[in-house]
């Protein structure tokens, strides 16, 4: 195997399949046949043209999705792409909850569990860079039938998501003019969202880089002006002219409200705000060189966890109290009024500051729909692709995108409407039941899939030294992140047969499915996928690990990890993560 140079651009078989040579024209679609998106006009190409829609037909096999993404849509997909109204805005019900302590544990507890699961991701996702992702690696390290539960299990997270989204979309406008219906807002942004999927992928990826920049900036910004008024620099028109320190932390039920209870009630929201993180993962399949960009911007999510939702949701529990009646609101999830980040700039007596959160708390909610389209959409494609969902879905058109399954995806964000009916919010809220836990299970998966592999690979006499971008905390690391997850189902357990924090005794039998309906919906799903294909779980010497796998240039793998190895200690250890 001859070495290349490592430029994107240049011949190379890094990113090619098994067994075949790779060069710069297969950073289009196919290479077996020769068709690549480049050979479409710059308007076909980007979905400008009624040619554009016009089905993809390049030979036998699978239709492919293009590979439009550059290394810095995956850089920012990974550190910002999923930050929306969960981290912002859910927040704020989730210190009412449980105090700033218990916040503060959760959410490291779910990153440390995240941490895992992403890097287990990586490294599947380097080797196996697939349409659909964890439904693939499910569906060919588990078992088929579970793999099924975890694709239907994904598109109905995303198809739930969106029509939340959109409504958070229209209460965010309302803490600046709520006299005009919130249907003029759904559809204005719903529009909006169209107008991006036309793009196809690089529409989704440009709009998650330049939103992730300033979701990434205004952060930055906030903890700045945060440390300024924790420490009294604040002016005296606020609350934080004196000295503030940790004094919050001791008020009240201190930084631990409502106890063994509150703590356990802070998991979902914690988990529901580290969704998405995932979708890099999925984003590796249109992305034009995986192996080369993937495993930078998978160490990116170490900025996300300790930056964006460490350090972000210390200095917010410094500021706001526990106790603010504020926080507390009927729909704390969608209600920009109950952000614990623009409560704390409206606190601050500086003019326009929580003007300024909101527009951010805004542009995140609409990254998330945009993300809710993109992984629902990609997911049931390779679905459709595999079997596993109506034909009609694998259609692929001229510029890359999945159309009808993106279409079916938006058509459900018209369910955003529902809400202004008097009864839409008990419909919104077994919405949100549907998409609450969905995420831990595909998560969960992630790390058996990985597990898997790694058995899998072994028995098939692999070496580890063979696997060029590795998981940090190898299989131990999975099982870690598994652990994580089966607590975290263990507390929303708990949370979900007794009462609420403040509330005694026992909760409702519609309490407990609307915090539990996930688990029922995989499992019937498991069910039918097992009825339908008869096939159930891989035995270690059934699973394939050959398949679509990538080839890689050793040569300038080895040259690299000689380079790394020659490194002291302190930065081999950074550079393992950061």
């Amino acid at each position: 195997m001859t070495s290349s140079s490592s430029g994107e651009e240049s011949p190379s078989n890094v990113g090619g399949e098994k067994g075949a040579q790779v060069t710069a024209s297969d950073h289009g679609v196919g290479a077996s046949d020769g068709f690549t998106f480049e050979k479409e006009t710059w308007a076909t190409s980007n979905g400008l043209t009624l040619d554009s829609f016009k089905p993809r037909d390049y030979g036998e096999g699978l239709t492919e999705l293009d590979r439009k993404m550059k290394p810095r849509h995956l850089h920012m997909i990974a550190i910002g792409g999923s930050i929306g109204a969960g981290f912002f805005v859910g927040s704020g019900g989730a210190f009412y909850k449980g105090g700033p302590g218990s916040v503060l544990i959760d959410f490291l507890i779910i990153g440390v569990m995240m941490f895992n699961v992403v890097f287990a991701l990586g490294e599947l996702a380097v080797m196996f860079p697939v349409s659909g992702g964890f439904y693939t690696y499910s569906t060919r390290f588990i078992d088929p039938s579970w793999g099924f539960a975890m694709g239907w299990n994904y598109v109905f997270q995303w198809a739930a998501v969106l029509p939340l989204e959109l409504t958070v979309c229209a209460i965010t406008i309302g803490y600046w003019n709520d006299t005009i219906s919130p249907a003029a807002w759904i559809t204005i942004f719903l529009v909006a969202i169209i107008v991006i999927n036309i793009f196809g992928a690089l529409g989704y990826a440009e709009e998650e880089f330049w939103s992730s920049v300033l979701k990434l900036g205004a952060t930055v910004a906030f903890m700045f002006i945060a440390l300024i008024l924790v420490c009294g620099g604040g002016p005296s028109s606020g609350k934080y002219s004196e000295y503030q320190g940790a004094k919050l932390w001791y008020e009240g039920q201190g930084a631990f409200k409502n106890g063994f209870k509150g703590f356990c009630s802070v998991f979902v929201t914690a988990a529901f705000s580290f969704s998405g993180t995932e979708l890099v993962g999925l984003a590796a399949a249109e992305a034009r060189n995986p192996a080369q960009s993937l495993p930078g911007a998978i160490k990116q999510v170490f900025w996300r966890i300790t930056l964006f939702y460490i350090l972000g949701l210390f200095f917010v529990g410094l500021l706001v109290s526990a106790d603010d009646p504020r926080l507390l609101s009927e729909s704390s999830y969608s209600d920009a009024k109950a952000s614990p980040f623009v409560l704390a700039a409206e606190y601050s007596g500086l003019k326009g500051f929580n003007h300024f959160m909101n527009t951010i708390i805004l542009v995140s909610v609409l990254s998330i729909g945009v993300s809710a389209v993109y992984g629902g959409s990609r997911t049931l494609t390779a679905m459709a692709q595999t079997g596993y969902a109506p034909k009609i879905f694998s259609y692929v058109d001229r510029s890359g995108r999945p159309l009808f399954s993106v279409l079916i995806i938006i058509v459900l964000g018209a369910l955003g409407y529902v809400n202004l009916d008097a009864d839409g919010p008990v419909v919104f809220d077994w919405l949100l039941a549907l998409s609450g836990l969905s995420t831990l299970f595909t998560w969960g998966s992630v790390c058996m899939a990985h597990i898997r592999f790694r058995k899998a690979w072994a028995y098939h006499g692999h070496t580890i030294d063979e696997i060029p971008f590795q998981a940090v905390g190898g299989v131990y690391g999975s099982y870690l992140g598994l652990f994580l997850i089966f607590i975290v189902l263990v507390a929303q357990f708990y949370t979900a047969i007794i009462a609420g924090p403040n509330k005694p005794g026992m909760g409702t039998v519609e309490g407990f499915f609307k915090a539990y309906l996930a688990l029922p919906v995989v499992l019937v799903f498991w069910a039918i996928g097992y009825l339908w294909k008869r096939q159930g779980w891989l035995r270690t010497s059934q699973i394939d690990i050959d398949t679509a796998r990538r080839e890689h240039d050793w040569d300038e793998i080895n040259a690299y990890r000689a380079k790394v190895a020659s490194w002291p200690a302190w930065r081999r250890l950074l550079n393992k993560v950061m």
